[in-house]
């Protein structure tokens, strides 16, 4: 070992590690003496003192055992006296005077993100708008519009008055139908919106979680999916909603249309346990999500809630003896660390390496709760602050808030998290990509810029894009998402978004799949991004650093001990020169956006230059 340090794993458990710690210093320093190891993270800052060792060479050598508690990140730095003078080691293994913040370095103690998912390409399958695969007419049911394929969407009631009844009858066969053509993108992952017995098209509302929704298929239907699936190297994760149910469920049973008791008929029965309650002038109310009276919140705390999930025998056992292999968590941040940690550990006691994902809107590492940190929770987040900073540069040329995103990513995520982020070209919860970049309807100052908070169901209905604006939508759609595959993370597509499929508001982006009308060269431009992520192995786990990012163009590397990528991305309707490190001068190979040239980007054009 050179100037530095070494941290090698003795011993570890449950609670945590010991790791053994060597720092070398060059006695060119002076005296050396008062070497601290001082750590950062979400059990509080320590600093353990490392004990002189031996000389060797013109260095001296400090090590010491040093017990860490489970966390997924730990930043860390040393310091020490050298004639009298406070240093620091940085994660450059620079000696210094001061230690940067951005210069800290990283560990994560018992906590491991699963290699399958680091770096692949997502399809994110809204289930009953993609493919109808069981052609047997759809049974009539109370509160279910059943519609043709080809109708359009409807944002907003039916003539009841109910909202999300009209079913399409996307199901698990006609996803399984389609593997083929998942496989033709480069699909690694198949991420499913929730499928057991619910109210709505949805299906965030659960009626009965332990059974597929009759107009999704069977439970061994959802067994088929994912050997078929896993046939093709794909993984299956479950959209699982755990912080509510419907009132129209096996559980809360508002309507008496299960034979149980309920709890709305018995707020003292078991199923009455499974939701939280406020108490006012002797009278017992229930707690319902955002106010929704169809929403019952579930109690995180009851015991009888958490081992009905996640105990032995409990749903999360039920749906991987089915074959999946993880679950993306619906309002994690809604949901307590100990439900969260009870999930974690019946997802490993079914599949050691199950995956995790946590739907949570801002940094997970800031919001004073587990979740990622203390590694014992999920293992990575939906990335909607990436996401929102990327459509705010390519919309409104905000260089501030991407630099900004990126270094806090840096700073503050775990490896593992990051390497697994789920940055995604859409979502159900939000306009299609389209639409936000072909339009004047998003706001540059809203709290997110992807999110118009038009709630007018019959503007929505009426608003068409323009010949003109679907063009302009589609180039600087591209060239987003040229820059988001190259973005450390999961490239996740929302079903439809690679065939140009539009919709204004989180209703109207959830129309039927097209697969008669397709825009076939933005589908070409999507396999050749997942082309590239199948080829290029090296970018599911390189670094990120960022060369500029400009009015004009954002420009950034990635790079690893098997290779590096240098990325160029034009936000403008000009030719813009780009100034190339002379390191990628000479390369292996460059793909190119719009026929852009090493030193030259096209209008919404770009490149990544690949050196091995």
């Amino acid at each position: 070992m050179q100037q530095g340090y070494s941290i090698e794993l003795k011993d570890k458990n449950e609670a945590g590690s010991t790791f053994e710690v060597t720092v070398k210093v060059p006695m060119s320093c002076g005296w050396i003496e008062d070497m601290f190891m001082v750590t950062q993270s979400n059990h509080g800052n320590k600093s353990f003192k490392l004990s002189f060792d031996h000389n060797e060479d013109g260095y001296v050598v400090f090590k010491n055992d040093v017990f860490l508690y489970t966390s997924a990140v730990y930043r860390f730095y040393f310091t020490f006296m050298a004639n009298n003078q406070r240093l620091y080691m940085n994660s450059d293994k620079a000696i210094t005077n001061f230690i940067d913040n951005n210069k800290q370095d990283k560990l994560s103690v018992n906590f491991d993100v699963p290699d399958w998912a680091k770096g692949r390409v997502m399809y994110h399958i809204f289930v009953d708008r993609f493919n109808r695969g069981n052609q047997t007419p759809m049974i009539e049911m109370p509160h279910r519009d059943i519609k043709e394929w080809n109708d359009p969407v409807v944002a907003g009631p039916n003539e009841d008055g109910e909202w999300n009844v009209d079913f399409y009858g996307g199901d698990l066969q006609g996803i399984t139908d389609k593997l083929d053509y998942l496989d033709s993108l480069g699909v690694d992952i198949l991420y499913l919106s929730p499928i057991v017995k619910s109210q709505s098209n949805h299906r965030y509302d659960t009626g009965d979680y332990e059974v597929v929704d009759p107009y999704v298929g069977r439970n061994d239907d959802l067994r088929v999916l994912c050997d078929e699936a896993h046939k093709r190297g794909m993984k299956v994760i479950l959209d699982a909603v755990f912080n509510h149910t419907g009132n129209d469920s096996k559980y809360f049973n508002e309507y008496s249309r299960y034979l149980n008791i309920g709890a709305y008929q018995d707020k003292d029965s078991y199923y009455g346990s499974f939701y939280k309650k406020w108490y006012n002038s002797g009278k017992t109310y229930f707690d319902y999500w955002w106010g929704m009276q169809n929403l019952p919140v579930c109690d995180g705390n009851s015991k009888n809630w958490q081992n009905y999930i996640y105990g032995e025998g409990g749903v999360i056992d039920k749906w991987f003896e089915l074959g999946i292999d993880g679950l993306r968590l619906d309002v994690a941040d809604e949901l307590t660390d100990e439900f969260i940690e009870g999930i974690r550990k019946a997802v490993k006691r079914n599949k050691e390496d199950g995956f995790i994902i946590g739907e949570v809107w801002k940094n997970a590492m800031r919001m004073g709760r587990g979740y990622i940190a203390n590694g014992k929770c999920m293992d990575t987040q939906m990335d909607y602050p990436l996401v929102d900073a990327l459509v705010r540069y390519f919309k409104f040329s905000d260089t501030g808030k991407i630099k900004y995103i990126i270094q806090d990513m840096l700073n503050e995520y775990p490896k593992g998290t990051i390497d697994t982020l789920m940055n995604f070209t859409s979502t159900h919860d939000i306009s299609r990509p389209i639409d936000i970049f072909g339009t004047d309807e998003f706001k540059e100052y809203s709290e997110w810029a992807f999110n118009n908070y038009i709630n007018d169901p019959a503007y929505c209905n009426n608003f068409k894009l323009t010949d003109e604006q679907y063009r302009k939508g589609k180039e600087l759609f591209e060239a987003y998402s040229f820059a988001l595959n190259f973005m450390p993370g999961i490239l996740s597509i929302f079903y439809g978004d690679e065939i140009g499929l539009t919709g204004l508001g989180n209703l109207l982006n959830r129309c039927p799949y097209t697969w008669d009308k397709r825009d076939e060269d933005l589908l070409l431009f999507f396999k050749a991004l997942g082309r590239i992520r199948k080829d290029e192995t090296f970018l599911r786990e390189a670094d990120l650093n960022v060369v500029d990012i400009n009015n004009n163009y954002m420009m950034f590397e990635r790079t690893s001990n098997e290779g590096d990528a240098l990325i160029a991305v034009n936000r403008t309707s000009e030719d813009s020169a780009a100034l190339i490190p002379e390191k990628y001068e000479s390369h292996d190979r460059v793909y190119r956006l719009k026929k852009s040239e090493v030193h030259r980007l096209t209008p919404y054009g770009g490149i990544a230059i690949i050196k091995k």
